[in-house]
């Protein structure tokens, strides 16, 4: 939404500082103002004759400073997400803003200043991440703002630094306009990997479980305060998933580093528990530790359909699988839809009410819609793809986009089918 102000400084409020209110409704995430008014003469001359010059500063409703620019800058924006320089970053909240003016210079019969105001509503919106980095915490190359500046070069919205077995990082992570970082570590054990994103302290003692029973408690003691688990890399050759409990994790990462056949495998897995009744939400990671190793930042990237850009609202989002995997932040896109539900959720069948597919970014790979009772080719060579497809009563479906015989290069979340049927 926008708003104009027109205000006039007068001659005789010059060098004086005052305020302009302006009404913010609710769900907004992101304020910018920006200021237009006459300034006179410019350069050398501006020395030596008369000039506008009308300052400007912002505060919010509770009459909390935010932040100044004097006349620097004609556009100044404030998030919970991002801000301008020297403008503090925090939620917004509904109330009567105000604009701080300063009358510098003002000359004889006044100045009008014009302020826009653009509110950007919350809504809900694709960001892309990568959930498995590690840094110079554990065994990495790069410190965390460093790690936080490649992420952002790359277009990430987020990024989760999951060290091994430690989580000191996750108190004193820094904070980069427009990127949200997870907090995570990951369980290093012998019989396997899993990260614990959302608790800045995963481990009530330590990370230590000799038996299955400290596994089982480690897990619970973690979820009971809020914590996702991830088991990463379960069919690695190295570093496996070797615990007899297949309901230890929440999530799977099925897509660790460059797609290989360790991929291939964990995504062959995550199917099986699917067909046997699991919904467990499918993410990716890049496994990055240093340059010019075949694990890139950013590759894979895990799509999220989120709330907003707190921490919160991703893993909720993570949590619920309304997401998918792919290659890169350029990768193919891989959208399912049944009537108002999408990946993740979970429907009765409806005999009118056709699973909708879009695909995009696909650059000729071949998509495959899969479901309980096998794979299903829907397109082959195209850059996108959109779909209404009936169902024969599959317990889930989800798509895959492979490039060549064998390298995925996409997978999306399944649509959960309740088995009864409603004509």
């Amino acid at each position: 939404m926008k708003l104009e102000l027109r205000h006039t400084v007068k001659k005789e409020a010059e060098g004086t500082y005052y305020t302009v209110p302006f009404d913010v409704p609710e769900n907004i995430e992101r304020i910018t103002v920006s200021y237009t008014y006459f300034r006179g003469t410019k350069g050398l001359l501006g020395d030596l004759m008369p000039v506008n010059t009308i300052d400007i500063g912002l505060q919010d409703e509770s009459g909390r400073f935010l932040g100044w620019s004097g006349s620097a800058h004609s556009t100044i924006s404030v998030g919970e997400y991002a801000s301008s320089s020297g403008y503090l970053s925090e939620p917004i909240h509904a109330g009567k803003w105000q604009i701080l003016v300063g009358a510098y210079h003002v000359r004889e019969g006044g100045v009008e200043v014009l302020y826009t105001i653009e509110m950007e509503e919350k809504k809900p919106r694709w960001l892309f991440g990568d959930l498995h980095i590690h840094s110079d915490a554990s065994d990495g190359r790069f410190d965390s703002f460093t790690l936080g500046k490649m992420a952002k070069e790359r277009r990430l919205d987020f990024i989760a630094l999951a060290n091994h077995n430690n989580f000191a990082e996750n108190y004193h992570l820094p904070h980069l306009d427009n990127l949200t970082f997870v907090k995570a570590a990951e369980w290093t054990h012998y019989k396997g990997h899993m990260n614990f994103f959302g608790l800045a302290e995963p481990f009530e003692n330590s990370f230590i479980a000799n038996s299955h029973e400290q596994m089982q408690k480690i897990i619970a003691d973690a979820r009971a305060r809020g914590a996702v688990i991830s088991v990463n890399h379960p069919k690695c050759r190295f570093c496996p998933y070797l615990w007899e409990d297949e309901n230890a994790f929440d999530m799977m990462e099925i897509w660790n580093g460059p797609m290989r056949p360790t991929n291939l495998d964990g995504i062959t897995w995550w199917t099986e528990l699917l067909r046997q009744g699991r919904k467990i939400p499918a993410v990716g990671g890049s496994d990055y530790h240093r340059p010019h190793s075949l694990a890139k930042l950013g590759e894979p990237v895990t799509a999220v359909f989120a709330s907003s850009r707190s921490e919160a609202d991703i893993l909720a989002a993570i949590r619920s699988g309304h997401a998918y995997v792919t290659e890169n932040r350029d990768g193919p896109c891989l959208i399912l839809r049944y009537g108002d539900a999408m990946m993740g959720d979970t429907v009765i069948r409806k005999a009118d009410t056709y699973l909708e597919i879009t695909a995009e970014n696909l650059a000729g790979a071949s998509l495959y819609l899969v479901t309980d009772k096998g794979e299903q080719l829907l397109c082959r060579g195209e850059k996108e793809h959109t779909d209404r497809v009936k169902l024969n009563k599959p317990r889930f479906a989800y798509l895959k986009a492979v490039k060549g015989k064998k390298r995925v290069s996409a997978v999306s979340n399944p649509v959960y089918f309740e088995t009864t049927e409603v004509l």
